[in-house]
């Protein structure tokens, strides 16, 4: 029984590797050392990942189409979405150093698995990796990046283009059947129900999504690129810079 369970946990490891885009630039050394440190676990939807104010512990990686939204909830009882972490990245103790706490709230969107790293590992593999400390560098710099192109998108960007923008995020993760309700996205966009409700009849009366019980379906993602505003392309674009397939991206090192 356990040979056959470390056998799955071996694969899924594995398959975790080239499943998130940080931890496929891990080279082989690296990963040997971090051997049995590592622990595939299954987040479902609503999972809270970190609650601000919550000393973090373990440095979470989204695997496949697990997708986890950085949250900011106001006293007066609002939220707004400040960045999503997928496959591209991690939640937790990568731009930081040590054991320090959450500032916002980090939930699961959209359900799948994930890499946790108990914190004191990640900080261990820091000291001894160049290529860790370099990678999560640049990481700090994308993710920055990412929250600063939010604010500008939610200050001045139709509630439209701001929608097809979240649209086409998440279908780079979880493809083109995303299990989330209009209230939901309401949410995460900072506006009334009402408000998304209105638009998504509008995305459906064009073709480009259905909705259908807390599912909603893309059809049409050239029509979404159409009508989502230069912030998609802008964070997309700055990835590649930034890390790029081997995690050094097109510029220089930090460290």
């Amino acid at each position: 029984m356990s040979d056959v369970l470390d056998s799955r946990t071996m694969d899924r490891l594995e398959q975790a590797y080239s499943d998130n885009r940080l931890l496929a630039t891990f080279p082989d050394d690296l990963r040997g050392a971090l051997d049995g440190r590592l622990e595939v676990i299954d987040l479902d939807v609503g999972d809270v990942v970190l609650r601000r104010g919550q000393q973090v512990s373990y440095s979470t990686f989204p695997v496949g189409p697990t997708m986890v939204s950085l949250i900011v909830d106001l006293e007066d009882g609002r939220s707004v979405e400040v960045a999503s972490i997928g496959r591209e990245g991690a939640v937790g103790g990568i731009i930081s150093c040590g054991n320090i706490p959450a500032f916002s709230r980090a939930e699961t969107m959209v359900a799948g698995p994930a890499v946790r790293v108990p914190l004191d590992v990640v900080e261990e593999a820091k000291s001894g990796s160049g290529h860790l400390r370099n990678l999560f560098c640049r990481y700090a710099d994308y993710l920055l990046a990412q929250i600063m192109q939010t604010v500008a998108c939610n200050s001045f960007h139709p509630i439209e283009a701001r929608a097809a923008r979240w649209l086409l995020t998440a279908m780079d993760r979880a493809g083109s059947r995303l299990e989330l309700t209009q209230e939901s996205l309401a949410g995460l966009l900072g506006v009334q129900r009402t408000t998304v409700n209105a638009v998504a009849r509008q995305l459906q009366d064009d073709g480009l999504i259905s909705t259908r019980r807390g599912v909603i379906h893309v059809h049409d993602r050239e029509g979404l690129e159409r009508i989502s505003c230069e912030c998609y392309d802008r964070v997309e674009h700055f990835f590649g810079d930034m890390i790029g397939p081997g995690g050094t991206g097109r510029g220089r090192g930090c460290d």
